[in-house]
C-alpha cells in the first residue's frame, strides 16, 4: 500500500527533481525481413517497424497522462543491420534510410541498430558495411549506429578499432555544418549488451524475443535532492540513501514497463536504471558527486565518489525489480550534463580523468568534443583504451567522440535538446599510430576461459 507521504514524495520527484522515464524503447527482430535483394528487404523492414511500433508514441503519452510521470523519449531498436545485408553490404544504406523513414512516420525520437558486431574479427561484408556508416548517418536524421569491437571473451579487434577511428572522423566531416552531429549518433562498444534502451548504442540482440519493451529510468535530480537532506552524513549513510532513492525510482520504471509491454503486445524486457543526465539545471550526475563532497567534478576523490554512486544505484535497483538490465548505473556524458560542461569549461575535468572514471561507472568516454584535426589513429587509441578497461573488468565500455572539424580547444559544439553542447577538450599530442597500425588482436584476459 502507498501512504499519503509516498504519493506526495513521488509528485515532488516529478515536479521539482526531474524524475522521468527517460525512454520507452521497443526492440524489434528484423530477421524475418531478409529477402533476396536490398530493395525488397528495405521495404519489409519499413513495413514491419511501422506495424509493430505504430502505437508506441500514443501508448507513452497515455501512460504519462495516467501516472503523471513524464516519458521523455519514444524509441525503437532493431537487429544489427549488418546481419540483414550480408549478401548485399554495399546496399546497406537502403535499409538505413528505410529505418529512418519509419522513425519519421512513427514520430519516434531515435531508432538504433545500424550496427555491427565484430568483437573477434571482421568479415569482408562487415568491412563494407562499416564503411557505409558515415554516409548513412549524414543522410538520415533519427538513425543511430553502433559497433562492438571487443569483449571479455574474445579480446579486442584492433583492425575494427582502427576502422572506427577513421569512421568517426568521416562522420564528423560529412556533418561539419552541424558541428559533427553524425559522430554524436555513433558509439563504439566493448562488451555491448543486447537490451540497452539508450541511444546511440541501442540494438536488439539476436537472443531477444521478436518484440520487447525496455524502459530506461533516470533521476539524477532526485538523488541529489535526497543527499541534500543529509549534508553531514558519513559515506555509509550516503550509500544507503542512494540505494533507497534508486529503489523508488526503479519501482516507477517497473510499473511503466509492465503497462507499456501489455498495451504494445510485447514482452517486458528490462528496466535500465541509469542516472542519465540532461543539460537542464538540476539534472546532473556531476552535481551529485559535488554534493557528496567534491568541490568541482574532476577533482581528486571524484572516481571514489562515482564508484559509490554507481554501486549504490545498482544495489537499490535490483532490490526493486528482478528485470534490471541494460547499462544500469551512472552516465557521464560531457555535452549532456550541465555540471560536466561547467567542469570542462573550467579545465577541472580532462580526458584522462574521464577515462579513470569510466573504470567504475556505466559506459565510457561519452559525448566529448575534441579538436577536428585530431588524427584518426589517436581516436582509435582512445577506443582501444576504453575497450581494454571493459575487457579486463568484464564491463561495458564505449566511446562517443565528436571531432569538431575546423575547431579547436576554446571553441564549442552545440546540438541542442538532450545532446546539449560541449567545449572542445584537449587531446594528447603524442603519436599512437604505430600501436594502431600493428593490427591483430589484443588477446582476451585469462578470466575469459571461465566456463
Amino acid at each position: 500500500m502507498f501512504s499519503n507521504n509516498d504519493v506526495l514524495e513521488t509528485i515532488a520527484m516529478v515536479e521539482k527533481e526531474h524524475l522521468d522515464i527517460r525512454t520507452i524503447t521497443m526492440g524489434l527482430s528484423l530477421l524475418p525481413c531478409i529477402r533476396d535483394t536490398a530493395e525488397e528487404t528495405a521495404q519489409k523492414v519499413y513495413d514491419l517497424v511501422c506495424k509493430k511500433a505504430e502505437n508506441i508514441v500514443k501508448t507513452a503519452s497515455d501512460l504519462s497522462a495516467e501516472y503523471g510521470v513524464p516519458i521523455v523519449n519514444k524509441r525503437v531498436s532493431v537487429t544489427p543491420v549488418s546481419l540483414l545485408c550480408a549478401g548485399f553490404p554495399s546496399k546497406a544504406p537502403l535499409i538505413g534510410k528505410a529505418l529512418d523513414n519509419a522513425a519519421k512516420t512513427l514520430g519516434i525520437d531515435f531508432l538504433g541498430g545500424y550496427s555491427a558486431l565484430v568483437q573477434k574479427s571482421t568479415a569482408d561484408y562487415e568491412k563494407i558495411f562499416i564503411r557505409t556508416i558515415p554516409e548513412v548517418l549524414a543522410s538520415t536524421e533519427r538513425l543511430c549506429s553502433s559497433v562492438n569491437v571487443g569483449s571479455s571473451k574474445t579480446g579486442i579487434n584492433i583492425e575494427a578499432v582502427k576502422m572506427m577511428g577513421e569512421v568517426f572522423k568521416e562522420c564528423a566531416y560529412l556533418t561539419k555544418d552541424k558541428d559533427g552531429i553524425g559522430a554524436a549518433k555513433l558509439v563504439v562498444f566493448c562488451n555491448a549488451v543486447e537490451d540497452n534502451p539508450f541511444m546511440a548504442g541501442a540494438f536488439h540482440g539476436v537472443g531477444e524475443a521478436d518484440t520487447v519493451v525496455n524502459v530506461g529510468v533516470s533521476g539524477p535530480g532526485v538523488v541529489k535532492r535526497a543527499l541534500e537532506k543529509i549534508p553531514d552524513a558519513n559515506l555509509t549513510e550516503v550509500a544507503e540513501m542512494i540505494k533507497r532513492t534508486a529503489f523508488k525510482i526503479t519501482r516507477a520504471g517497473q510499473l511503466i514497463a509492465q503497462e507499456a509491454s501489455k498495451r504494445l503486445n510485447a514482452q517486458f524486457g528490462i528496466v535500465d536504471l541509469s542516472l542519465a543526465p540532461t543539460p537542464a539545471m538540476g539534472d546532473s550526475v556531476a552535481h551529485i558527486l559535488e554534493e557528496m563532497g567534491i568541490q568541482t567534478v574532476g577533482g581528486h576523490g571524484t572516481t571514489c565518489a562515482l564508484a559509490l554512486l554507481n554501486d549504490a544505484v545498482k544495489k537499490g535497483g535490483v532490490m526493486a525489480s528482478s528485470r534490471v538490465g541494460g547499462l544500469s548505473g551512472a552516465f557521464i556524458p560531457v555535452s549532456e550534463d550541465i555540471g560536466m560542461i561547467t567542469a570542462a569549461e573550467k579545465g577541472a575535468i580532462t580526458l584522462d580523468k574521464l577515462e579513470a572514471m569510466t573504470c567504475v561507472c556505466s559506459v565510457g568516454l561519452d559525448m566529448i568534443a575534441i579538436p577536428g584535426d585530431t588524427p584518426a589513429t589517436t581516436i582509435s587509441a582512445m577506443i582501444a583504451d576504453e575497450a581494454a578497461i571493459g575487457m579486463i573488468n568484464n564491463k561495458t565500455t564505449a566511446v562517443r567522440i565528436i571531432p569538431a572539424i575546423g575547431k579547436g580547444v576554446g571553441d564549442q559544439v552545440s546540438f541542442g535538446g538532450l545532446l546539449g553542447r560541449a567545449p572542445i577538450m584537449p587531446v594528447h599530442a603524442c603519436d599512437s599510430s604505430k600501436l594502431i597500425n600493428r593490427g591483430g588482436n589484443v588477446p582476451a584476459p585469462i578470466h575469459s576461459f571461465k566456463n
